[in-house]
């Protein structure tokens, strides 16, 4: 999955093409610290501009709890911004307002999490608030000047205020949290009615009304399509959408082919924009079915493949109608119509290092050193990475950059190390992004360094050739090498540490995560360290593509 799917600082981006060709001026966002010793203090000290704030904090009880030692971020809101919300909805004060809402704004308007503008991309930011929900950021350009936004809803005016429990943004307006589920939120949206009614004759539409309160079962994120695409695409009714797919008249039947299709549209699980597009696919509610995902320059595309030499054009997410929070989930809106196909088995280039538990740490995932530590075996930092627990097994690392021998040739700058073997953990299991079924050759990237032998097994079938972490590839050329179950995956002529070892051939039969476990065969124990993990469908060429430092596929 070694495709380059990493977050593009969107805003970035587009401020700096719009300053190159249109001479737009950006405004400084450079981080400065207050003479405020707090969040509370910052604002007492301009009631002026923030007294409305200042009141609502009071009122909820949130004005000592600011005042107090943390690190938090929080969005403090004008004085106009605050009577905008309160004249749209109807309170003449807020001390008649109610309560309860109030400290639900308070906590919508707050995030245990120092971040300053570096780390907002177009998409949701890395932690969510108080409340529970994430918020969106993007880039606003009006007369050529661009500023950055919050949800759609409010714009910075200033930011990366330091004080000393945590950070400041100043908006123009208040945010407010989604209060709608993705059922309800399609259906007040009269373009999306089509949709909405094979939601409904399917039965999803109580899936998607429901607000679960086990956290495992609550988040669902659906790729919605509006009347214009399904119109586009020659369904321009419900009615002709009906006629092309309910084959059996029962919508509600899982063999029924409409049925099938609005369950293609759905996601177990909570997919910003910004978390899709680190997944070549994304499993769906269709059971062994998945949507590809392609990232084009700022585009990115669903379901579009090239099989035997030819394209099959895929569709377009609209990034301003996407990213759309409820209640339970979140939903995104593209510009046609897809559905299920068969698909053939793809190749993944597993990133073993990219996982949504450093992924959320904006201060180290791509810039520094961190270690997962597991206070217990009951404890688990990762949840798709387990390791059999001992006190000298107790963390896994997460290396980043460097110059010697271990990382110069690291595939995104990045691996991942785990004491194992000998008085350490025995075995080490990792669950890979979904993966189509299919027969491929399992290929496992690493860095040579201690001499630790492993067998290798993937959803409990042991592979043939067992595995050390010490061992270097032998010289010879990519088709020599290969004979006998090695290559070069990094674009270095001479890759020193950096090896890539065939352990077997599996075959795939349910389409989804698969599991990959390394158990300790009797040899040595010392750190290992991983990079990537291929699965290549075993007609389909396996030495290319290699991979630079960046994470970019190179097909020479």
């Amino acid at each position: 999955m070694k495709k380059k799917l990493l977050i593009v600082h969107f805003a970035a981006f587009f401020a700096l093409a719009c300053w190159m060709l249109f001479g737009c001026k950006k405004p400084d966002y450079n981080v400065s610290t207050t003479d405020d010793v707090n969040i509370t203090g910052f604002i007492d000290a301009r009631l002026d501009s923030f007294s409305l704030f200042k009141e609502v904090l009071e009122v909820t009880g949130s004005a000592s709890f600011l005042n107090a030692y943390g690190a938090y971020t929080c969005f403090v809101v004008t004085n106009d911004g605050v009577q905008r919300w309160m004249d749209s909805v109807g309170v003449s004060s807020i001390a008649a307002a109610d309560v309860n809402m109030l400290k639900n704004l308070v906590r919508f308007h707050l995030l245990e999490d120092t971040l300053t503008t570096g780390s907002f991309t177009d998409g949701k930011l890395p932690t969510p608030t108080m409340y529970g929900q994430y918020l969106i950021t993007g880039v606003n350009f009006v007369n050529g000047v661009s500023s950055y936004t919050v949800n759609r809803q409010a714009s910075i005016v200033r930011s990366n205020l330091r004080v000393g429990n945590g950070v400041i943004h100043v908006i123009d307006r208040m945010l407010t949290p989604a209060a709608r589920t993705i059922a309800q939120e399609l259906e007040a949206n009269p373009d999306y009615s089509i949709f909405v009614q094979a939601m409904k004759e399917t039965g999803f539409y109580d899936t998607l009304n429901k607000v679960e309160t086990d956290t495992s079962k609550l988040w669902k994120t659906v790729i919605a399509e509006s009347n214009q695409a399904l119109a586009d695409s020659g369904y321009a009714t419900y009615a002709a959408l009906k006629a092309k797919y309910s084959q059996t008249g029962n919508p509600q039947n899982p063999d029924d082919s409409l049925h099938m299709y609005v369950a293609y549209h759905i996601i177990d699980g909570l997919y910003f924009l910004g978390d899709i597009i680190n997944y070549q696919t994304q499993l769906t509610l269709l059971p062994e079915e998945v949507i590809s995902v392609k990232l084009n320059n700022q585009d990115i595309l669903l379901n579009e493949n090239e099989f035997n030499g030819v394209l099959e054009a895929g569709v377009k997410v609209l990034r301003p109608q996407s990213d759309n929070s409820a209640t339970n989930g979140v939903w995104h809106s593209v510009n046609a119509h897809t559905m299920a196909k068969f698909r053939q088995p793809t190749a993944l280039y597993w990133d073993v290092a990219m996982f949504p538990e450093i992924m959320n740490q904006p201060a180290y995932y791509g810039k520094a050193f961190y270690s997962f530590v597991r206070a217990s075996a009951a404890d688990h930092p990762i949840a798709s990475i387990d390791w059999e627990w001992m006190a000298s097994s107790d963390d896994l690392e997460y290396n980043y950059g460097g110059t010697g021998t271990l990382n110069v040739y690291n595939v995104n700058w990045d691996h991942i190390a785990l004491h194992f073997g000998n008085n350490r953990g025995k075995w080490w299991e990792l669950k890979s992004p979904p993966l189509i079924k299919g027969r491929y050759k399992v290929w496992i990237c690493y860095i040579a360094q201690n001499s630790v032998g492993a067998d290798v097994f993937v959803n409990g079938i042991q592979m043939a050739r067992p595995i050390n972490f010490g061992e270097y590839m032998p010289a010879g050329t990519p088709e020599e090498r290969e004979s006998i179950g090695w290559k070069n995956y990094v674009t270095a002529s001479n890759p020193n540490r950096h090896n890539s070892r065939l352990v077997g051939i599996v075959d795939i039969t349910t389409t989804g995560s698969q599991t990959v476990r390394f158990q300790h065969n009797g040899s040595g124990g010392q750190i290992c360290r991983l990079d990537m993990i291929h699965f290549i469908p075993v007609d389909d060429n396996q030495i290319l593509p290699r991979f630079d430092r960046e994470g970019n596929q190179v097909f020479e």
